[in-house]
């Protein structure tokens, strides 16, 4: 441990268990590289973590077909070209255990393990305003006496679990795809119930049809998705991927996505023949460029928009052949690249097996649980022995409103956030002095982005300004209010001129009921907001008041 084992000194009406200087929450992407980046400025830092390893979402997210949509030799830290090239993945598009692995890999190679605390749930975090420090709380019953708290709690880790009535007298197992068993679940000769079918459960609904006896799907939104081409990597295509790491350096994190390719076509500049011809050049790289890298106008022009969603309608059509699957799973009421685009392997011929029932619920929606299945709302009951829940998640705010976090005059996240969602540039929130965020909203990493891109932009923000705050002797920052209605005003103007906030997903907190509605994620492109991010600090940090 790095000297963060002090006695601390009794702390208002009790006594805190270990004095630090930063408790950093989580041990996934942000938390292992936050954490790194930390110690090595000689502070005294410790990561508390949920989770029995690290991993992240790559250690919640164990489901069976769960793997990578971002291609792996983007999907990497770039602070170290040692670390980036001592590791070698095996396909374009690698599986959970596989990533997984790597994040072992990383915890090891930077010694990281010795200042983590795993199994260990933070319950709360209250904000001492005579102290100027926090004091965190664990399931444990320990308290942390920390100057900073730097929440990296993930972007999509508080799973919507307990979402119909009777759930809990179901006869058999329920699992959410989040929280699947490390040992596997038998699903052989069994009678499964998938309920959703976003990313998530269309990867889980590909991998175990051909396995069950009998497979249900309970599909309400349906969705736009593209076929994933994922082949393998031997030494030649690690080869080719290693020697382009200060090109990946120098060019992710200034993208639109902060993917390797950007938007390069516009629209207007092409006859409709040659638009046509782009798209299926597009289509056919088997990635999610079709969205990311095509025509940047479908997400402002409702013509561009129309067009380019009909063109992977047809896609679709094409494939499902079936009217009946056609009306339940092709969208027709959004736009493409409105929502999250999953990519898929071999999912809309799922539908074609005689073992597999589609079930629309937008117009007949799930009742309840029973003890035998899922009953509809005209009574209908569909019989199963397993349910497995793809409900989604409470995006971008759940992690933190989850956790009891008070900050000046103790005020309530959880509350402040059930009235507005607001943030100073996802880095801080108004109100709540030295706890520094990742992947909360109003920064791309909530969304609409390679997220080890823009997590290591923002945890490299966060450690410069800690540094700041030391050499300037301060103890203490927090966003004005006045640079926070700006951020606010500046992320809504530009969300508001695009399509993404007249649809209804979780990308606006529409999955979670009454959570107030804003797109959480900042839309203004990766490499736009990196320099708001660099402008803000080289300024001096003008919309922070540090004493």
């Amino acid at each position: 441990m790095t000297a963060a084992t002090d006695t601390a000194p009794e702390v208002g009406q009790g006594q805190a268990d270990i004095v630090l200087d930063v408790v950093v929450l989580g041990a996934g992407v942000a938390g292992l590289y936050q954490l790194h980046q930390l110690r090595e400025q000689g502070l005294r830092v410790r990561a508390y973590e949920a989770g029995s390893d690290v991993g992240g979402t790559w250690y919640w997210n164990r489901y069976p077909g769960a793997r990578f949509d971002s291609e792996a030799y983007i999907y990497q830290y770039l602070f170290s070209e040692a670390l980036y090239k001592e590791w070698s993945w095996s396909q374009r598009f690698p599986d959970q255990p596989e990533v997984e692995r790597w994040m072992h890999y990383v915890a090891d190679r930077l010694d990281l393990r010795r200042d983590i605390q795993f199994s260990t749930t933070v319950t709360s975090a209250h904000f001492d305003e005579d102290r100027g420090r926090w004091l965190v709380g664990t399931d444990r019953g320990e308290t942390i006496d920390t100057q900073f708290f730097v929440a990296c709690g993930g972007m999509l880790s508080a799973p919507l679990e307990n979402v119909f009535e009777g759930q809990d007298r179901f006869r058999g197992p329920v699992y959410h795809t989040s929280r699947w068993p490390k040992d596997g679940v038998e699903l052989a000769g069994k009678r499964v119930g998938v309920v959703g079918i976003g990313a998530t459960g269309i990867q889980v609904i590909q991998t175990i049809a051909a396995e069950v006896e009998h497979l249900t799907v309970f599909a309400r939104t349906p969705q736009y998705v593209l076929p994933m081409k994922n082949p393998d990597y031997g030494p030649s295509e690690q080869a080719w991927y290693k020697s382009r790491f200060e090109e990946l350096r120098a060019t992710l994190p200034h993208t639109f996505s902060g993917f390797e390719y950007d938007f390069e076509h516009e629209w207007a500049a092409y006859a409709p023949q040659r638009r046509r011809e782009i798209l299926e050049e597009i289509y056919q790289d088997g990635s999610l460029k079709l969205w990311l890298a095509s025509f940047g106008e479908m997400f402002f022009d409702e013509q561009v928009s129309e067009e380019v969603s009909e063109f992977v309608r047809e896609k679709m059509r094409e494939r499902l052949k079936d009217q009946r699957l056609i009306d339940i799973l092709v969208p027709t009421d959004y736009g493409f690249g409105t929502h999250r685009v999953p990519l898929e392997q071999g999912y809309l011929e799922v539908y074609h097996r005689d073992n597999v029932t589609l079930v629309g619920v937008r117009d007949n929606p799930i009742a309840r649980i029973t003890p035998d299945g899922i009953q509809l709302t005209d009574g209908t009951v569909h019989e199963l022995d397993v349910i497995i829940l793809a409900t989604g998640f409470d995006a971008g705010t759940g992690a933190l409103t989850r956790v009891d976090i008070r900050g000046r005059d103790g005020r309530s996240l959880a509350e402040d956030w059930g009235r507005d969602i607001r943030t100073t540039m996802g880095l801080m929130v108004h109100g709540y002095p030295n706890m520094l965020t990742t992947a909360v909203p109003m920064a791309p990493s909530a969304a609409l982005c390679n997220m080890t891109t823009c997590l290591q932009q923002q945890t490299e923000w966060i450690t410069d300004v800690i540094r700041h705050m030391k050499a300037q002797g301060k103890s203490v920052i927090e966003p004005t209010q006045e640079g926070e209605d700006a951020w606010v005003a500046h992320h809504e103007e530009i969300a508001s001129a695009t399509l993404v906030p007249k649809t209804h997903s979780w990308y606006m907190g529409s999955n979670v009921p009454g959570k107030p509605r804003r797109l959480l994620s900042y839309i203004g492109g990766v490499g736009t907001y990196r320099e708001k991010c660099d402008e803000e600090a080289a300024g001096g940090y003008p919309s922070f008041r540090m004493t």
